[in-house]
């Protein structure tokens, strides 16, 4: 009575109710996870941290996948153990971040080291309880400073570093699908929020009231989306009180810093369901409004080279090879550069006027959020690449083979091969000489040599004779 009274004295919005859920303990008997499936390296966090008398569980989208009949990729643990706790009981952890402090206990080393990521229950904050701060005796210094401040006038979450109880760390996350705990040991599932039965359902259900949900947090509106995209081949879709704010609550999205908005659009694109994503945001009336650069590639899809590139992303990621967003975002801004190109060479020779081209297309449609950084340079090396591949002669297929972004090039090469825009011929001489040895790619110069056209045969230049005196007559 006091909270609603003080709230309309200063006009302050109202409060999202929310709802901690009712605790359901399932046994794997009923919910069938296969524990064969679970990674070792996580069984090993979850041990680790129970034996110091914590509790731990894994979390998230792995107990999804484990409930659905996918072998998830990923494996995450959540625990009422401080950061600080957690580094302490393993030998090489890690605490990162600056608004979620987690930890990353790491196995193995080099290329081959694998990450489990471990995050502390977290107490559900709303504009109403953000006194939560208050006493909790367990979260830092650094982490409850300003937490008064842990919710702005439209409902937005700034900061919630605050340790909670595990019913308000479920509460407090997006989905009911991606807010069950599952223990390895006992094979017991955790589920609050009608998880599984969701699960069961093929729905893609916000917890607690979605408008609320967005306004804590506007990229929830693109996670609606990408978990749509990803879910949609087991016949999932977003329920329709979820999916009913989108458009109205598209403007907040302004409002999120443009680093994190970016990096959102490169999930949605390399997580191995762009297109499903694309046609989930059409379906939805979001193809414009998330992020400037997200929306050309929405609009962009149906280009058969662009349509080609994202077709392609799906494939490597499908088959676990590896995705740079520089070739992506390449693909979807080459017509803007070609065009910019054509219009240049008119005045200057070809490669500064594919240079002036490149620039003027970071300037329009990348701006400073990315483009400026090694994804901005190995995009325009991709490009600066592409007229290099029309000299087959002398030393230039040489030393283009030689150069670490040379693959990349050449993919490009060969998708613009596969839509028409260069010929066939031309790709296939240039793969069959990346892999050949030194005689066999002398032989495939000389068959270049041989075809060119006349004209376009170097001409060789005739050595004057010298005069009787052995000097020349130039002066």
């Amino acid at each position: 009575m006091i909270k609603s009274f003080i709230r309309k004295l200063i006009g302050q919005p109202k409060a999202a109710k929310t709802s901690f859920g009712q605790r359901a303990v399932v046994p794997a008997t009923v919910h069938g996870i296969n524990p064969d499936w679970v990674d070792e390296r996580a069984l090993s966090v979850v041990r680790g941290l129970k034996s110091r008398g914590f509790e731990a569980y894994i979390v998230g989208g792995a107990v999804r996948d484990l409930l659905l009949g996918l072998k998830p990729k990923d494996f995450d643990v959540a625990t009422n153990a401080t950061p600080e706790e957690v580094k302490a009981a393993f030998r090489r952890a890690f605490i990162i971040g600056r608004r979620f402090r987690i930890v990353h206990v790491v196995f193995g080393r080099g290329r081959e080291h694998e990450v489990i990521e471990v995050s502390t229950f977290r107490a559900y904050l709303d504009s109403a309880d953000a006194e939560k701060v208050k006493g909790n005796e367990r979260s830092s210094k650094q982490e409850l400073a300003g937490m008064k401040h842990a919710v702005d006038a439209s409902g937005r979450v700034l900061r919630d570093n605050v340790w909670g109880p595990q019913h308000e760390d479920a509460a407090r996350r997006d989905f009911t699908i991606n807010a069950m705990y599952y223990d390895p040991e006992s094979g017991e599932v955790i589920d609050y929020h009608g998880g599984i039965a969701d699960a069961k359902k093929r729905v893609l259900r916000m917890i607690g009231d979605p408008e609320n949900r967005y306004r804590e947090d506007p990229v929830r509106i693109i996670r609606a989306v990408r978990f749509a995209a990803k879910l949609a081949e087991r016949g999932f879709t977003i329920e329709g009180r979820t999916a009913k704010p989108f458009k109205s609550l598209l403007p907040l999205l302004a409002e999120v810093p443009q680093s994190r908005l970016f990096d959102e659009m490169l999930k949605l694109l390399q997580t191995g369901h762009a297109l499903a994503s694309i046609s989930q945001l059409r379906q939805h009336g979001l193809q414009k409004g998330i992020y400037p650069l997200l929306d050309l590639v929405v609009a962009r899809a149906d280009d058969p080279f662009v349509h080609a590139a994202l077709q392609d992303t799906d494939r490597r990621v499908g088959e676990g090879k590896p995705v740079a967003p520089s070739f992506l975002l390449a693909c979807v801004l080459w017509s803007d550069v070609r065009d910019a190109w054509a219009a240049h060479r008119h005045n200057h020779p070809p490669f500064p006027a594919l240079q002036q081209a490149i620039d003027e297309v970071f300037d329009s449609r990348v701006g400073d959020v990315s483009g400026r950084g090694k994804l901005g340079a190995d995009m325009r090396e991709i490009w600066s690449m592409q007229p290099r591949f029309e000299r087959r002669t002398g030393n230039t297929p040489r030393t283009l083979v030689e150069q670490p972004r040379f693959r990349a090039g050449f993919d490009f090469m060969r998708l613009r091969a596969d839509v028409g825009e260069v010929p066939e011929e031309m790709a296939d001489w240039w793969q069959a000489f990346s892999t050949a040895d030194d005689a066999a790619r002398e032989d495939l110069q000389q068959e270049v040599a041989n075809t060119a056209p006349a004209a376009a045969k170097p001409r060789r230049r005739r050595r004057r004779k010298p005069s009787a005196g052995g000097s020349s007559d130039a002066s």
